[in-house]
């Protein structure tokens, strides 16, 4: 069904389609009780228990909708009502902002691919908070990714992200510092240790007065050198941080494409090893100890498995919910259970990092 739908939004230029597409969505959710049958229906789909549990929240299984989809929560329930176990909107910036000038996103189909150089186009804090404000129904976690706007200096992010917390860490279930996406410019340069300690000491100190215990994560680049993850994945236990959101986009290009050569960060297929080997190497860095979200080139149940067994305890979804459709999830759930049965694992949390460890067997394939 999703692929002559597909199809008919394919036809369409990138942007009015997913604006299309989140209508859609925030109609539906718009719809509570058709919401709550739908969802239903998807987690039955799972064979077994999936559930897991990350900085005392509890996720339905470990399948999560990534941010960047529904920039200003806008469609919370209509995508909840796809399955996810969490949904993570923004990035959300202080003030308004249009993003980055027309156009900024291309599909690359051959590559299950799409290239984004959108620069955190979203109606502000003060927006997403009111779309936030009263939701009855909460299936799941709900993330909150926050981010500079870009015309603030550098010297002076620290602000913006301590105003998005006022804003809406009250609102959220876990809030993410999004120091990663390559479109704005010098973003990334808050991922070096210092910046980083002194952003997320400010972050911290201030959720600390208006959300205290609301969990915080940090989204890390797919791009980072190994040592430069274990500077990250150092700091962030030195912060004592809830965990690590790996990865954001890349802005490396491992094919020839018309669209290759566009500046922003390319999501999806192309990104899932990038992805994986930062997911490992942050998992032996903190030997386990620091709990991980894993995202980039998510399409199936092995992926999803893959991403769990170098490390994740969550695994969110982005591009290939564009590629794949409402049914992703449903489909995901019933193939990663007998995913786990296969290779004798009893819950999702007994497959967690195990081919993060010196001397572990590669996972079987399909």
């Amino acid at each position: 069904m999703y692929g002559f739908t597909r199809s008919l939004l394919f036809t369409l230029p990138p942007e009015p389609a997913h604006r299309l597409g989140m209508s859609g969505l925030a109609a539906l959710g718009r719809m509570p009780s058709l919401c709550q049958s739908m969802r239903e229906r998807t987690l039955r789909q799972a064979p077994m228990d999936l559930s897991v549990e990350l900085a005392g929240l509890r996720f339905a299984h470990p399948v999560a909708l990534a941010a960047g989809l529904d920039k200003d929560a806008e469609a919370v329930d209509g995508l909840f009502a796809c399955g996810f176990s969490a949904v993570e909107i923004g990035t959300v910036t202080p003030k308004p902002q249009p993003g980055n000038p027309k156009p900024r996103l291309f599909r690359l189909p051959e590559h299950r691919a799409v290239i984004n150089r959108m620069g955190f186009n979203n109606h502000g804090a003060a927006t997403a908070a009111s779309h936030l404000t009263g939701r009855a129904w909460k299936p799941g976690p709900l993330g909150v990714n926050i981010g500079k706007n870009k015309d603030t200096p550098l010297e002076r992010a620290v602000d913006d992200y301590v105003a998005c917390v006022d804003a809406l860490a009250p609102l959220g279930d876990y809030v993410v510092v999004n120091a990663s996406s390559p479109n704005t410019p010098g973003l990334r340069t808050l991922q070096e240790p210092e910046q980083l300690s002194a952003l997320l000491r400010a972050v911290q100190e201030r959720m600390g007065q208006v959300a205290p215990g609301t969990p915080l994560f940090l989204k890390i680049a797919p791009d980072l050198t190994p040592e430069a993850v274990d500077e990250v994945v150092d700091v962030a236990l030195e912060r004592g941080l809830s965990g690590l959101i790996a990865t954001n986009t890349t802005i490396t290009r491992p094919f020839e494409h018309k669209h290759s050569k566009e500046a922003g960060g390319l999501s999806g297929a192309p990104v899932r090893e990038l992805s994986n080997a930062v997911i490992r190497r942050a998992y032996q860095r903190s030997r386990g100890t620091l709990p991980l979200i894993g995202v980039g080139g998510v399409f199936t149940a092995q992926d999803v498995y893959e991403k769990l067994r170098a490390g994740a305890t969550v695994v969110q979804v982005y591009t290939g919910f564009i590629y794949e459709g409402p049914g992703m999830v449903g489909r995901i759930l019933g193939d990663l259970g007998a995913l786990l049965s296969r290779d004798g694992f009893a819950t999702v949390r007994d497959v967690i990092g195990v081919d993060a460890h010196p001397g572990a067997p590669v996972a079987a394939t399909p």
